[in-house]
């Protein structure tokens, strides 16, 4: 009925239609006539607007020349590709518009491939007859008034790789059908008023380079997208989303999560976004350390965490990317200086760091002193200025109340350790041990600062990585843990020490190295060495997780140290490189980031703590890899073995004639960049080099190698990663091997170049693999 007074209504456009099927093939040979209808159709739905002018009757529609309003591609006597963008201040339709005529429409141009209709002034719900289009490739429908859910039969457009529906009035939550458009790339939805969670689904969804479904009414945590390796832009903005930080691959290079409800702190793994170069995480309510790395990633040039309470230490000397275009540090409460980098006076710059505990003379936003060092205030505001007396009162009143509990936590502690004396006093003369244990509290004291060593912000949150916290055990614990050091669980020998695999009474896998002291090291007071490693916690290192003394009863000297380090259960890097099967042995690009994790490893320990520490016995059976093939550098030099033993000649040393002294720090670092080429030597060329013999005439082969052509290069390197690494990644880590091996140590390079051109290995091989055009450059250093 409804359709029969349609018809008599617009008989013109029936008579209309008739009259084009007279027309010589030879005016109109481009589209079928039928399509011609359906095109003139739309303009009578749409109300004749301006823009659309040109459409008549004697129109070549197909050969109508493009321009910002509307695009129609032809194939085949067949529309492909329809584009109509309205102007945004155009009235709206007429009541009597029909969103499903509309669409049934659109249905005659069953070969449409891209459809993009925007600001067009379309409302109502979204008719499922849009599945009917199923060779649609991109549908774009943003800047109407669509309205309801958005319909679960788009899951059948299985083509579809663009889907845009910004800027409508979609609610409702978006379901996990959304998994069934396998090509996806784009998905952006902002500026409507969906709501739910996002659906789980979205984690297998491994083509998707773009979400974006900020301005919407969307809570919860977000689902786990490390899968989606192929992901660039993630947008978040003003929704309620948190409190976890999303679970992210590393290719990303816009991340805005401004105005959620995330918390918790960044996580670490952000140093490692080579890629990223926007990030936004403003007005949210994350708190502790903020990581200075993120302002020297290669790609960023805009970070923005203000609105949070981020705490840290700021340093004048902080390095930054050139590239930074904008810097927002404000309302948060970091401590320190403002890094010179950011070149305040800069006019391609902006930099905010107000309300924060910054030393910045006349700034009288910064916050009091006394607001940064208690921190007790850091999830409210500043009082008033009238309210400043009454805060005096309580932080004096709060003083005495601490200085109370400590004193008699104090007195509680002495009378406990006198009691234990005398109970193991009396254990002795019933039984004598050949040994006695030492258990002198359940952690490592962090009050006893070490007044020559500076800590990097990063390394004093203990369990930032997972670990738990430092603690000191007991000789039983480590007995239990090892069958009484039984030979099975024996691992191998370390350079100052011998070291046994483990399992706690939790079940956790450790491992333990025993340090052997002599005589006239055994009275040293070890408690500032042993506040030292307790916080020598890196992702590139296998983090300490406490100590234990075991002393002699005669004289009640120490004779062993056992220290208690995280366990790597994938064994070290030449299992996985020269001694495994060959198609289990590691990629290129997971050589590639083994590389950089040991890399990584090695500046920290030169410069996590000052003065740093070298000589760290790098050898490529050192490097560890942990359940997730993450390289961990083990067997690496404790401060408590620097200064109570004789280094040993170091594998950098022999080979050139140097002595490892120790009041060179630099001596130091290069001994540790030659090193590090042996273990790149053999990441490269597959085989292990057992002797400097073989690192010698390795060493020649390369040098001849890069001289020569691409084949040359190719038969150097390890068989099994020969069609997986592009030539310019392999050509980097080969000429960055060289330059580490040099027999000069001044003219080996920085283990920050080091690191900087393994990273630019890492992205040429990524931008070879995909031949993104978006994949930004990162300039190699020489």
């Amino acid at each position: 009925m409804a359709t029969s007074l349609l018809q008599c209504k617009h008989s013109s456009l029936l008579i209309l239609f008739t009259t084009l099927l007279l027309i010589p093939l030879s005016s109109q040979t481009s589209l079928n006539p039928a399509q011609i209808w359906s095109l003139l159709r739309i303009q009578h739905l749409l109300n004749y607007p301006m823009i659309l002018k040109p459409w008549h009757t004697n129109s070549t529609f197909c050969n109508l020349k493009p321009n910002p309003h509307f695009t129609i591609v032809c194939y085949s006597n067949s529309i492909t590709q329809l584009h109509i963008t309205g102007n945004p201040f155009s009235p709206s339709l007429p009541k009597t518009f029909s969103m499903e005529s509309f669409v049934t429409t659109l249905t005659r141009f069953p070969d449409l491939k891209v459809l993009s209709l925007t600001s067009l002034s379309l409302w109502g719900p979204l008719p499922t007859k849009i599945a009917r289009l199923s060779n649609l490739e991109i549908l774009n429908m943003s800047s109407n008034s669509l309205y309801g859910t958005i319909p679960q039969e788009i899951a059948n457009l299985t083509n579809l790789q663009t889907l845009i529906l910004d800027h409508n009035l979609f609610s409702g939550p978006l379901l996990s059908w959304i998994n069934s458009l396998q090509l996806l790339a784009v998905l952006s939805l902002k500026n409507n008023s969906l709501n739910g969670t996002l659906p789980n689904s979205l984690s297998s969804m491994t083509s998707l380079r773009i979400i974006d479904v900020s301005l919407n009414d969307l809570s919860g945590d977000v689902p786990d997208l490390t899968e989606l390796t192929n992901l660039e832009v993630l947008d978040l903005v003003n929704n309620s989303f948190g409190p976890q930080f999303p679970k992210l691959g590393i290719k990303l290079e816009t991340i805005v999560l401004k105005n959620n409800k995330f918390g918790g702190s960044i996580p670490a793994n952000l140093e490692s976004y080579y890629f990223l170069q926007r990030i936004d995480v403003s007005s949210n309510k994350f708190v502790g350390p903020f990581p200075p790395s993120l302002l020297s990633l290669p790609s960023i040039h805009y970070v923005n965490i203000a609105g949070n309470r981020f705490t840290g230490m700021l340093f004048k000397n902080s390095s930054c990317n050139d590239q930074l275009e904008f810097v927002d540090l404000s309302d948060n409460l970091l401590s320190g200086a403002v890094p010179s980098c950011l070149d305040l006076g800069s006019d391609d710059k902006s930099v905010f760091y107000s309300h924060n505990c910054l030393s910045v003379s006349g700034d009288p936003t910064q916050h009091p002193d006394p607001f940064c060092q208690t921190q007790a205030l850091a999830a409210g505001i500043l009082p008033e200025k009238k309210r400043h007396s009454k805060f005096a009162k309580k932080v004096i009143l709060a003083i005495c109340v601490v200085v109370g509990v400590v004193l008699c936590a104090l007195l509680v502690g002495v009378l406990v350790l006198f009691l234990s004396k005398q109970k193991n006093v009396r254990k002795i003369v019933l039984r004598p041990p050949k040994r006695l244990k030492e258990n002198s509290g359940s952690t490592v004291n962090s009050s006893l600062a070490v007044t020559d060593s500076r800590y990097i912000s990063p390394t004093i949150k203990l369990g930032a990585l997972g670990i738990p916290s430092y603690r000191t055990f007991s000789l039983e614990e480590i007995e239990a843990a090892t069958n009484n050091f039984d030979t099975s669980s024996f691992i191998g020998e370390c350079s100052n020490g011998q070291m046994y695999r483990g399992s706690l009474t939790d079940g956790s896998l450790v491992a333990i190295r025993c340090l052997k002291l002599k005589k006239k090291q055994a009275s040293i007071n070890f408690k500032k060495q042993i506040d030292i490693i307790s916080k020598l916690r890196h992702r590139h290192l296998t983090s300490a997780l406490g100590h234990c003394f075991e002393y002699y009863l005669d004289d009640s000297t120490v004779s062993r140290i056992f220290f208690i380090f995280e366990f790597a259960p994938n064994g070290n890097l030449r299992s996985n490189i020269s001694h495994g099967v060959a198609r289990q042995r590691l990629t290129w690009p997971q050589r590639i980031s083994a590389a950089i994790g040991v890399a990584k490893g090695v500046q920290f320990l030169h410069g996590g703590i000052i003065p740093g520490l070298f000589g760290n016995n790098l050898k490529i059976s050192n490097v560890l890899l942990d359940h997730n093939f993450v390289a961990k550098l083990s067997c690496y030099n404790l401060p408590i073995i620097e200064q109570s033993t004789q280094t040993e000649t170091r594998v950098g040393g022999t080979s050139n004639g140097e002595s490892d002294q120790a009041d060179s720090l630099l001596q130091g670092e290069k001994v540790d960049v030659y090193d590090f080429g042996v273990i790149l030597l053999e990441i490269l060329c597959g085989r292990p080099i057992q002797s400097h013999y073989e690192v010698g005439i390795m060493k020649n082969q390369l040098q001849l190698s890069l001289t020569g052509d691409r084949a040359a290069r190719r038969r150097l390197i390890d068989p099994v990663v020969n069609k997986s690494c592009s030539d310019e990644s392999l050509k980097t880590v080969m000429e960055i091997c060289m330059r580490c091996l040099l027999k000069e140590p001044l003219q080996r390079p920085s283990v920050e170049d080091v690191l900087w051109n393994l990273q630019f290995a890492a992205q040429v091989l990524s931008q070879s693999c995909e031949a993104s055009p978006l994949t930004p450059s990162l300039p190699r250093r020489s």
